[in-house]
């Protein structure tokens, strides 16, 4: 098991578009590996690789007993929304009502670069286009609005970990499940 340290909000990494996956190779599996490891031990519902400091277009998930992975996702998304609370790895312990489609559809690639389409509603929707946002340098308080998203940055700057830096890596023998995003 490879778990890796999680990037907290604040990092410069996390505010860069990630760049498209060119090569479907070993690195890329151990990457996704990685990915699928941390996810699962943090708990998460889902894990964007610039959340571990890669610039790659690819995330995982863990969502309604699904898991797996997208390379260079396309969203296709509904035009009904919902919100709902929603957190972040990346910025732990805290969660605000976030407004997503209720229904996405990804396009994209496995780690071996035969293509997949990944279709969800609700938590796998938000997931699905929380993780892209990762990859495009999105934050989900990005998506609120101007007077919760000042709210949120109050609750973000109170954090215990705001400001700390990035944490050494862990290894872990035990793995949990979680679908906190």
């Amino acid at each position: 098991m490879a778990v890796k340290p999680i990037r907290l909000f604040g990092d410069p990494v996390l505010r860069t578009p990630a760049e498209p996956v060119k090569d479907f190779d070993k690195e890329l599996r151990q990457l996704v590996k990685d990915l699928t490891d941390t996810m699962i031990d943090a708990p998460g519902a889902g894990l964007a690789a610039p959340q571990l400091g890669v610039g790659l277009r690819v995330f995982t998930y863990y969502v309604d007993d699904r898991l797996g992975h997208v390379v260079n996702p396309t969203l296709d998304l509904s035009d009904e929304q919902e919100t709902d609370d929603e957190g972040c790895l990346s910025l732990p312990g805290l969660a605000f009502p976030t407004p997503r489609a209720v229904r996405a559809v990804a396009k994209g690639f496995n780690m071996h670069g035969e293509p997949i389409t990944l279709e969800g509603t609700h938590m796998l929707a938000r997931c699905v286009q929380h993780e892209t946002d990762h990859l495009d340098g999105v934050i989900f308080i990005d998506r609120m609005d101007p007077e919760q998203r000042k709210a949120a940055m109050k609750a973000i700057r109170e954090a215990e970990w705001f400001g700390d830096p990035v944490p050494v890596v862990k290894e872990s023998p035990h793995r949990t499940f979680g679908k906190a995003i």
